[in-house]
């Protein structure tokens, strides 16, 4: 071929390389349109959006033991705080001299000792705990042992400021729409997330549900299981799927994590009345009822 056919031909072929937009052999692609990428990217957020939502909505917090009982708490509660009196928290000395007899620092060791089995806090903190929970347990005339499985299933790790999907706080889930009212909140404190003040509001609510006042003003001994039921907010059982359970799994926890407090004794014995039932001149007549295993 001629040179000079040979160049003509050259450049032919790369005019047509210069002007191809390389979609006969390549299938280029169009270009996306930007009301389909707008489209796309609310699409996106919509989905996400809606994730969100599901994960916010059935999501329980670690510590919610209660479930939705909210409404429940609030129709039944009040009647318990009104029975207070200004005598309910403070009896100064003899509170005093309770907290230096030999037996109160046995009890008051026993519960330390299994606080700190369970490897949850330090020993300053579990010492305080224990301190708190046996003086409010004689006060009262609640067992230890009742506190300290009712601790356990409400707030297993003992966070300070644990809240539960309804909002309950603290060591024993207290809920503050319901206790916090004026006359609570000048015996005992407004904030729950201090040990001290979470452990008098439990053990108080406890005591109130397990002699609760009948409306002659007569106190009567109510049954352990039904008394836990109560403050877990569990009395029809239709707010959370499986509440009844509640009694039982305070039972495990005591059989399984309070040997020291109980010291080798049975569930029923362990969770009698203490010895200090009526240390402040406030018997409430005898209490075998409500602690001795059901009958069939």
């Amino acid at each position: 071929m001629p040179e000079k056919d040979v160049v003509a031909n050259r450049r032919e072929k790369s005019d047509r390389r210069e002007h191809s937009d390389g979609s006969e052999r390549r299938g280029g692609k169009k270009a996306t349109s930007p009301v389909v990428y707008v489209l796309r990217t609310l699409g996106l957020i919509v989905i996400l959006v809606l994730v969100i939502v599901y994960t916010v909505v059935n999501t329980r917090p670690i510590y919610s033991t209660r479930g939705k009982l909210g409404e429940e708490l609030r129709k039944r509660a009040p009647e318990v705080a009104a029975t207070l009196s200004p005598a309910d928290s403070s009896h100064g000395a003899n509170v005093d001299r309770l907290m230096a007899t030999p037996k109160f620092q046995e009890e008051k060791r026993n519960f330390y000792e299994d606080v700190m089995r369970l490897r949850q806090v330090d020993s300053a903190r579990a010492d305080s705990i224990a301190e708190f929970a046996v003086r409010e347990a004689y006060v009262r005339g609640i067992s230890p042992a009742i506190i300290f499985g009712v601790m356990l299933t409400e707030n297993a790790k003992f966070v300070s400021n644990a809240t539960s999907n309804v909002g309950a706080v603290g060591l024993m889930q207290v809920y503050p729409k319901v206790w916090l009212n004026k006359e609570m909140t000048a015996l005992f404190g407004k904030d729950l997330a201090t040990d001290s003040t979470n452990v008098k509001y439990g053990v108080f609510i406890l005591s109130k549900y397990f002699r609760p006042k009948t409306k002659s003003g007569q106190t009567r001994e109510r049954d352990w299981q039904t008394a836990l039921l109560r403050y877990n907010g569990c009395v029809k059982g239709t707010n959370t799927p499986r509440c009844h359970t509640y009694p039982n799994k305070v039972q495990k926890f005591v059989e399984g994590s309070a040997k020291s407090i109980c010291d080798g004794r049975g569930f029923y014995q362990c969770i009698a009345k203490p010895f200090v039932d009526g240390l402040f001149g406030a018997t409430n007549g005898s209490g075998a009822d409500s602690t001795k295993a059901p009958t069939k």
